[in-house]
């Protein structure tokens, strides 16, 4: 069946989906897309191998959606658990960007945020609920989330939750949900612990299994700054945009509150049509945005990851990375998007001390280096302020105890130094 696909419009899909399919900018099925939708639609369980940035999310979420078609009950009849906030976020911003013609309802949880609005929205009725696993346990331990009506769950990076340890909220959460259930599991890679996960969750799956996408164009330039602090990149991200060759920009930042003050600030300082997208903004506003911006009546797009795939804008002169992505496929996608259509493209990015740790493990995944360029003479360089050089260290602390789970971080070494000096007085 997957070979006879050419279009979306090929799938047993409703017409609410294929039109908001369209308007994304999705034009031609991936391999995964081609594989899974039509086993996903059938019922059956998927182990689908593929990494992010092959399409995935939309090859697990449209067929998920048309099997749901509509708001029903309370209780949520989907449950998608990834491994990390940004990808349960980036999860639900696909789940936006697929229904805005359809009557579902969804939202994301995940842990270091308060509770009470997540409760809220989980108790005024869901169709979805992506999550974190803590945080979902968390709730459910609180008799928040009633999981009895859930007849379909997705296992997302499950690579990423072994090596995170999830594997025992994972085995709870498998306990705490109807038998009788529909189960996707994807993963980048397929290591013994996965493997080990897939046999104990899926019942005579599918494997589906595609290359890897997690190469850059040749035709796109790559080059990053080291910036210490968030006002010397403002004064940096200025510098370049008053450059004329700065034609058709889209600037990245992790969050829409970046985002917004970003435009914010471009707005007053530099010259050229200038336009904001993050997931807060309404469906049409995005699509107007979209539209404006290929069409060259907007010079420079600031956008959140929502906009790093699925869209097919031509000319773009240049991607700009305010802030280093923390999926750091993202980072191939992000820049994917000048490049295309056999033109050249330009990719740069700002980078932090702890930034710079996570382009050496982008440089790793790609197998490629990016070239570093010195900051102009002109440009400030301003002290980093103390909340944001705590954030920064502590940034830093996470990447290195993901990489050695002994490590124990600068804070706890300030903190054991604090408490030895303490001892020495008293004696």
């Amino acid at each position: 069946m997957a070979e006879k696909i050419e279009q979306f419009s090929d799938f047993k899909l409703n017409k609410q989906l294929l039109s908001a399919i369209s308007e994304a900018g999705f034009e031609i099925p991936t391999p995964i897309q081609k594989k899974a939708i039509p086993i996903v639609l059938s019922g059956q369980d998927v182990l689908g191998i593929a990494q992010t940035g092959t399409g995935k999310t939309a090859a697990y979420l449209l067929p998920m959606l048309m099997n749901i078609k509509y708001a029903q009950g309370e209780s949520p009849r989907a449950l998608i658990l990834a491994p990390t906030r940004e990808l349960a976020l980036q999860i639900d911003n696909h789940i936006d960007l697929f229904t805005p013609y359809m009557d579902i309802r969804h939202t994301v949880i995940y842990g270091g945020v308060g509770e009470k609005s997540q409760i809220e929205t989980i108790q005024n009725g869901l169709d979805i609920l992506v999550a974190t696993p803590g945080r979902f346990l968390d709730l459910y331990r609180k008799n928040i989330i009633n999981t009895k009506q859930i007849k379909t769950l997705i296992l997302d990076e499950a690579d990423k939750m072994m090596d995170m340890g999830f594997m025992p909220q994972i085995r709870d959460i498998l306990e705490k949900i109807p038998v009788k259930r529909q189960n996707l599991l994807f993963s980048a890679t397929f290591p013994p612990n996965v493997e080990k996960l897939a046999e104990e969750f899926l019942e005579f799956p599918q494997k589906i299994e595609v290359a890897p996408q997690s190469t850059a164009s040749s035709m796109i330039s790559q080059s990053y700054y080291k910036v210490p602090n968030f006002k010397t990149k403002v004064y940096l991200l200025q510098h370049l945009l008053n450059n004329d060759e700065f034609s058709k920009v889209i600037i990245f930042t992790r969050t829409k509150s970046t985002a917004n003050n970003l435009f914010r600030f471009i707005d007053r300082k530099v010259d050229g049509e200038v336009r904001v997208i993050h997931s807060n903004k309404a469906q049409q506003s995005r699509l107007n945005a979209i539209k404006d911006f290929n069409e060259g009546k907007v010079r420079l797009l600031v956008t959140t990851d929502v906009t790093a795939r699925g869209h097919d804008i031509q000319d773009i002169s240049h991607v700009i990375n305010f802030q280093v992505p923390l999926v750091y496929e993202d980072y191939v996608h992000r820049i994917g998007r000048t490049g295309r259509a056999a033109n050249t493209g330009e990719a740069i990015t700002f980078a932090n001390k702890a930034e710079e740790m996570h382009l050496e493990k982008i440089e790793g995944m790609m197998r490629e280096a990016i070239k570093e360029k010195k900051l102009p003479e002109d440009i400030p360089v301003f002290e980093t302020p103390k909340e944001e050089k705590i954030e920064i260290d502590r940034e830093i602390d996470t990447i290195k105890r993901r990489d050695d789970p002994n490590f124990k971080g600068a804070f706890h070494e300030k903190k054991s130094s604090k408490g030895k000096l303490r001892k020495k007085k008293r004696k």
